[in-house]
């Protein structure tokens, strides 16, 4: 049976004064073999309680478990194995008959001890050169002769030192784009490759691409366009 810490820290500095065990055990009301037994103990931290497991169902199918969750590492997180998943394929593909909560045990025994292991995913890099603009439209909530009203903001994106202008105006027609475009161009002082949205219906698209020609025409910018959900989607 297990005694107090402080009993056993008092054991042994007792022991460290030189005084007999007896003594030590009369003093404490322990057991002379407790006293010895703390006295002599080179360390005192508690240990860590032993696996006391004897195998397990999932054991002999460990090692494709194993495969199926590195692999997962070279794949998006949202097409990686799930634990449901996990344990369907082992029913399905193998002779497995253990239970769900063994699977999900062995999972994140897994999970835990590849933690601090990078995924292979890979990554590009996003740069903007200089001199680039991304322009769209966006809503607001503003006070106009002391009342609340949603406002049609041109906002223009200049991802490569991370700056935004944004023009309040009347509506998201060409006419709003080409005058929202003109008055950023005189505040910045020059002309922007500008990267456009190609949401919205047809009409308004092939009327917005017009605006903004004609107003390319005037500050000699460069334009493109992208759809703004797609996988390589325009973002600063």
């Amino acid at each position: 049976m297990a005694i107090p810490m402080p009993i056993v820290q008092d054991i042994r500095r007792l022991d460290r004064q030189g005084m007999s065990r007896a003594q030590i055990a009369r003093r404490l009301h322990v057991d002379r073999g407790t006293v010895a037994k703390y006295a002599d103990m080179e360390d005192c931290s508690p240990k860590p309680k032993a696996d006391r497991r004897y195998g397990s169902k999932i054991d002999p199918y460990a090692h494709l478990v194993d495969e199926w969750l590195e692999a997962d590492r070279m794949l998006p997180r949202k097409q990686r194995h799930t634990i449901r998943r996990v344990h369907d394929r082992l029913l399905a593909e193998t002779d497995y008959d253990g239970e769900y909560s063994t699977t999900m045990r062995y999972v994140h025994r897994w999970r835990e001890a590849n933690r601090g292991m990078p995924d292979r995913e890979g990554y590009v890099r996003l740069e903007w050169a200089a001199g680039s603009m991304q322009v769209d439209f966006g809503m607001a909530r503003a006070r106009i002769a002391g009342e609340m009203a949603d406002v049609h903001c041109l906002v223009a994106s200049l991802p490569y030192s991370n700056m935004r202008l944004c023009v309040a105006l009347p509506g998201e027609n060409a006419e709003c784009l080409c005058h929202g475009l003109m008055l950023v161009f005189e505040h910045i002082g020059g002309s922007w490759r500008i990267t456009g949205s190609r949401s919205g219906s047809a009409t308004r698209i092939r009327a917005t691409r017009r605006a903004a020609w004609r107003t390319r025409s005037g500050f000699c910018g460069a334009i493109s366009w992208c759809r703004p959900c797609a996988r390589n989607r325009m973002g600063s």
